[in-house]
């Protein structure tokens, strides 16, 4: 995978073989479910969905897909994640096993709630900072 200058989902995606492909677009199809509102982009060459922020990133490579859904989602949903190896922010799916697809649903639920909150208490700041 030469290339590096995305402009979409879509084209990122093309850009590997087919089995890859079809586990991508799953996971794409994924996010844009339990978060229809988020906006997809590219950002540093991953898909990318915003919602509030940065929501999350996935990134395939050539033994696994990584899931970039922050540090907080990583600590909320250890317990679940202890079958993956996982980092500060990040998870990764093996392409030898199957993708957890009703798990990433669940960590982009936190991750929705967790922006709409952050947002919340951003709007809630601002407000009273305009008043005095």
């Amino acid at each position: 995978m030469a290339k590096t200058d995305f402009k979409n989902i879509e084209e990122y995606i093309d850009a590997f073989p087919e089995d890859i492909q079809g586990k991508l677009e799953q996971i794409r199809q994924t996010i844009r479910k339990a978060a229809p509102e988020a906006k997809e982009v590219i950002s540093y060459q991953m898909p990318t969905f915003r919602l509030n922020g940065i929501l999350v990133h996935f990134a395939a490579f050539t033994n696994h897909i990584s899931f970039f859904p922050t540090p907080s989602a990583i600590v909320e949903f250890q317990e679940e994640l202890t079958t993956y190896e996982t980092s500060k922010g990040t998870v990764k799916f093996p392409h030898v096993k199957s993708i957890p697809y009703k798990l990433i649903t669940e960590i982009v639920e936190f991750r929705v709630k967790e922006n709409q909150n952050a947002e919340k208490i951003n709007n809630a700041k601002e407000s009273e900072h305009h008043e005095h």
